[in-house]
């Protein structure tokens, strides 16, 4: 099995388009967003699933969630949070990460089928969620 993508990028092996980091955790817009802002939040040490957490870092991984959901409250007050523990449950990459997706008005549900990020709406977002 090859390097997970997700420690690559907490590693700046892969690039991502960041919006939040501490010493713990790492958090970047998805690659293929639900909705327009969604970002992934992670920690930077590899783990499969929540209850694989160190107790020692879950005061910052929480910490680094709520961070992103004020940030995400920038683009739209409406969001969901979600983690999915294993591929029954929809984890597809399996390092434990948190999804903060805004939800606007126009958008009543998930698409079915989900886009590439757009560069240049990358840049965008990330200079509105990157900044305090």
């Amino acid at each position: 099995m090859g390097e997970c993508i997700f420690c690559s990028i907490a590693a700046r092996k892969a690039p991502a388009h960041i919006v939040w980091e501490d010493d713990v955790t790492i958090a970047f817009l998805d690659i293929f967003p639900l909705s327009r802002g969604h970002v992934l939040v992670v920690p930077k040490h590899h783990v499969d699933r929540l209850t694989d957490l160190p107790r020692e870092h879950y005061p910052a991984m929480l910490g680094a969630v709520a961070e992103v959901c004020r940030r995400v409250e920038r683009l739209s007050m409406d969001y969901n949070v979600g983690v999915n523990q294993g591929a029954l449950a929809g984890q597809i990459v399996f390092h434990l990460h948190f999804h903060v997706i805004p939800r606007y008005p126009d958008q009543p549900g998930f698409p079915r089928k989900r886009d590439a990020l757009d560069p240049a709406d990358a840049q965008r977002l990330v200079e509105v969620l990157a900044h305090r």
